[in-house]
C-alpha cells in the first residue's frame, strides 16, 4: 500500500514526542542535545520533514533514556520515512511547488496518504470534485497575475489528483455542500452548468458519496462552522491502529492542521451533523440535475 512518507514521519514525530514526556526533557533542552533548535524538535514531533542525521537520532534517544525496544521502533520508523522519500512515485505533487501555496506540499501527502476524506463546503467545490473551466476560474481568479503555462500546469496538477477517485481501491471521498455551492455562479452560467453535470457524473463512481444541504433545511452545525476536510488513514502496519485523523481549514491567506483529539472529536461531530440534514445522495443528484435544466431554460 502506497501510503508516502507522511504516516511514518507523524508515527516517527509522536513517538519521539512520548519518549521526550517521559524523559521530563524540554524540546529546548532536547535541540541543544543534539544541536538543533527548538523548533526543529518541534516541527520533528509534528510529522514535519527536519534535516536530522541518523547519528543526531541517536544522539536523541540516548539522551531520552530510550530503551533497546524503543531505539529498535524509532531507527525502523526512520527507515520507512527515508525509504518512501526515496521513491519517486510518490511526492509526485511537489514538481508543481512552484504554482501552488506554500502549505500544499503538507496537504497533497495528507491527501495521496489518506483512506478517507470527508468534505464540507460552503462556497466552493472540493478540488478533487472541480471541473476545468471552474477550476480555471479559481486560479485566475485568486491569482490573475499567473502565466498562462502556471494556469495549465495547475489544471494538469488538479487532473492528477482527480485520478485517485478512479483507481485507489483503499480510498473514498465523501462530500457535504451548501446549496449555496450549487448556486453560485463561478465561472459564469455555462462554466457551471458544466460543472453540474461533472457533478452528477462524480457522484455515481461507487467510492464516492455526495450529499447537499437544502437552503431549507432545519438549523444545523453546519451553519457556524467554517469550510473543512477531516483526513482519516490506514494503520501504518498490520495489526496497528489507524494513524490519527487530521483536520485542514483553510483561509484566503493561510490554512492549518489540526490534530489534537478534542478538535478531531468536533469536527467529527461537524461532520455527522451536516450529514443528518442533508439530501441522500439519490436525491441531491436530483437537486443537481433541476438546477441544471433551470439554468438551461
Amino acid at each position: 500500500m502506497a501510503i508516502g512518507s507522511t504516516l511514518p514521519r507523524r508515527a516517527l514525530g509522536r513517538r519521539l514526542r512520548e519518549l521526550r514526556f517521559e524523559s521530563k526533557k524540554s524540546q529546548l533542552a532536547a535541540g541543544l542535545a543534539i544541536e538543533v533548535s527548538k523548533q526543529g524538535i518541534g516541527r520533528l514531533e509534528e510529522g514535519q520533514p527536519v534535516r536530522i542525521s541518523t547519528a543526531q537520532f541517536r544522539d536523541l534517544l540516548e539522551f531520552y533514556g530510550a530503551d533497546g525496544e524503543a531505539r529498535d521502533e524509532v531507527l525502523g520508523l526512520l527507515q520507512e520515512v527515508k525509504a518512501a522519500k526515496g521513491d519517486p512515485s510518490r511526492g509526485w505533487w511537489r514538481a508543481y511547488a512552484d504554482v501552488v501555496n506554500p502549505h500544499f506540499d503538507h496537504f497533497m501527502s495528507l491527501e495521496q496518504a489518506c483512506s478517507r476524506m470527508t468534505a464540507f463546503q460552503l462556497t466552493l467545490l472540493p478540488g478533487l470534485l472541480q471541473a476545468p473551466a471552474y477550476r480555471r476560474w479559481i486560479v485566475t481568479t485568486t491569482d490573475p497575475a499567473m502565466p498562462s503555462a502556471d494556469v495549465e500546469r495547475q489544471l494538469e496538477l488538479t487532473a492528477r489528483r482527480q485520478r485517485r477517485i478512479g483507481e485507489a481501491a483503499n480510498f473514498s471521498l465523501n462530500v457535504v455542500l451548501s446549496e449555496a455551492v450549487l448556486r453560485h455562479q463561478v465561472g459564469g452560467p455555462e462554466t457551471m452548468r458544466d460543472q453540474l453535470e461533472h457533478l452528477v457524473s462524480v457522484s455515481k463512481l461507487p467510492n464516492v458519496s455526495l450529499r447537499v444541504i437544502p437552503f431549507g433545511a432545519t438549523p444545523h452545525l453546519g451553519l457556524v462552522v467554517q469550510s473543512f476536510t477531516l483526513f482519516e488513514f490506514p494503520p501504518l502496519r498490520a495489526g496497528r491502529p489507524p494513524e490519527p485523523p487530521v483536520a485542514f481549514v483553510e483561509g484566503f491567506t493561510g490554512a492549518l492542521f489540526l490534530e489534537d483529539d478534542k478538535t478531531i472529536a468536533r469536527h467529527r461531530e461537524a461532520a455527522a451533523g451536516v450529514r443528518e440534514v442533508a439530501l441522500r445522495e439519490d436525491d441531491t443528484r436530483s437537486l443537481v440535475q433541476k438546477i441544471v435544466e433551470e439554468d438551461s431554460a
